[in-house]
């Protein structure tokens, strides 16, 4: 390790960011300025603060290590994170959901479902989902972060989760919203620039991309005993349809995520920051290259590290790391790149760390402070509560990084992801898309989106039901169903009786006052563009 180089690289970037929050922290005023970035981001900034946000290191360390273990299938997640993650959220979902806080005077997602649906109930319930699951996700961030300066500075785990969260509470705690954004922006180059990188050296070291690819076909025969059971048919193969390792797949990890980016409210929070529906057009193209690049990449590099580390130690990946997948991409990295890259590199994971707990602590700092507390009428600042969210958030987040087992990072992210889709991805697209939606019907499908993805996770998913040992302690057996129960997502189940109790309690229940519905739709189905200037004078 040269001290030199790392200290110049990590003070610069260290002032870089320092500056770019001080930047958001004068600009931050009040709390829509905190909360929403005052509204007026422009939308280059926007798309690269979703992006960095989006992905973090649980989907280059995390997923990356996950592909060095079932192959290029979870390529199939980086289609649905491009097409739903920025496509689909930015043109369709985007700009009704911008409009609608503004009609509604709304600065979260829970809070503007709440003034829809007029329900304080989704509010505050929505608000403490977020708050009490939001940190499981978080932790696994940090520990990705974490994982990487562990590997490659050698030293302690947790003092690398201690030094990351105390600098992401003090940047989003003094920077506000802006400062996140402008910090995102700048770590996001960093992020790009890396990971080209490191596409082009994988590549490289594996004699080039098809005989990198015949390669890892070739190698077939070594998927591990366990695996090949549970229908791993090769690095290059899809799993055997209705296998276990299937429905982990493509369930969990690409229909998991790939849906359940569309409800993530670190991610919605994004769109409220842009002055007008053009700005959003204008980030689609950069927020798809940004996505393409990052995931791509980690999903492409982690079934080639088997090819590297099999020609050069003769073990496969997951060996390698010794049964942690979370190390897979850390141990690659290591040992391809030489040190001045791995410096880059650290920084570059530094950002993808940083940017996404950035905005996870923010939302939940937002999620206590207006969600909950003003929910209740806590009379304080909203600032002051504010930043208390985020110490209460960055403390859960170091709790539970200390103490989730090895391997977790996808499993945590999908289990985030997933339960989010199900609790309110169906009230969300019935809120901007169908007047008729009533208030009984999106408290139900809130509630039962909730509720059975979590029954689902404690009782009937192996992966997480196992692992709590709630149902064994109760009903003797540690799930409730057989295969294939325990490895169908509870994503699949969840959101389709959510979906159901929207629509059916929908035509059982009387709708909203008319006058309040004109309120909402105010100008959504409008098709000129207006100029940012008319729209803040409506």
């Amino acid at each position: 390790m040269n001290l030199g180089i790392l200290s110049v690289v990590l003070v610069c970037y260290i002032i870089v960011v320092t500056y770019l929050s001080y930047l958001g922290y004068k600009q931050t005023k009040n709390a829509e300025d905190y909360m929403v970035a005052g509204r007026q981001m422009s939308g280059w900034v926007m798309a690269l603060s979703y992006a960095s946000t989006f992905i973090s290191t649980s989907a280059i360390v995390g997923f990356g290590g996950a592909a060095g273990v079932f192959g290029f299938t979870l390529m199939w997640l980086s289609f649905f994170n491009i097409i739903l993650g920025i496509f689909v959220s930015f043109i369709l979902l985007g700009e009704p959901i911008r409009r609608m806080t503004n009609n509604l005077g709304t600065s979260t997602l829970a809070s503007m479902l709440g003034e829809r649906y007029q329900s304080k109930f989704i509010t505050w319930f929505i608000g403490l989902m977020i708050f009490l699951l939001m940190p499981a996700y978080t932790g696994v961030v940090l520990i990705g972060g974490a994982r990487f300066v562990e590997e490659s500075l050698k030293i302690d785990f947790n003092l690398a989760l201690l030094a990351l969260a105390l600098i992401i509470a003090l940047y989003v705690g003094w920077g506000g919203l802006k400062g996140i954004m402008y910090a995102d922006a700048f770590m996001c180059g960093m992020m790009i620039l890396g990971m080209v990188v490191l596409l082009f050296k994988s590549y490289a070291v594996v004699g080039g991309v098809t005989a990198g690819h015949q390669a890892l076909t070739n190698m077939a025969q070594l998927v591990p005993e366990n695996l090949a059971k549970g229908g791993h048919l090769g690095w290059t193969a899809m799993p055997k349809l209705g296998s276990p390792i299937w429905w982990t797949v493509i369930s969990t990890i690409v229909m998991g995520v790939g849906i359940g980016v569309l409800a993530q409210p670190q991610l919605i929070l994004r769109f409220l920051t842009v002055p007008n529906k053009r700005a959003l057009n204008r980030a689609v193209l950069t927020g798809g290259v940004c996505i393409f690049l990052f995931t791509g990449t980690a999903f492409m590099v982690g079934p080639l590290t088997n090819v590297y580390f099999y020609e050069t130690l003769g073990k496969i990946s997951i060996v390698v790391a010794k049964g942690n997948t979370d190390l897979i991409i850390p141990t690659f990295i290591n040992s391809v790149m030489p040190p001045a890259y791995i410096y880059m590199f650290m920084v570059t994971l530094l950002s993808a760390c940083i940017t996404t707990v950035n905005g996870l602590i923010h939302v939940q700092s937002v999620a206590f402070s207006r969600d909950l507390m003003a929910t209740w009428n806590v009379k304080m600042s909203p600032l002051l509560l504010s930043r208390i969210g985020v110490v209460l958030g960055t403390v859960g987040a170091v709790a539970l990084a200390y103490t989730l087992p090895i391997s977790i990072i996808a499993r945590a992210t999908a289990f985030w992801f997933g339960i989010c889709a199900a609790g309110i991805l169906p009230a969300l697209i019935g809120a901007i898309f169908w007047r008729r939606v009533t208030r009984q019907a999106a408290v139900w499908s809130v509630a039962l989106g909730y509720g059975v993805s979590i029954f689902g996770f404690v009782f009937l998913h192996a992966s997480e039901a196992v692992p709590f040992g709630i149902s064994k302690a109760i009903f003797g057996k540690p799930t409730l169903l057989l295969f294939p129960w325990t490895h169908v997502d509870p994503l699949f189940y969840s959101i389709i009786v959510s979906t159901a109790a929207l629509i059916i309690i929908t035509f059982l229940t009387s709708p909203l006052p008319k006058e309040h519905l004109d309120r909402c739709f105010q100008k959504i189905r409008k098709t000129p563009e207006i100029s940012s200037g008319e729209e803040m004078r409506a």
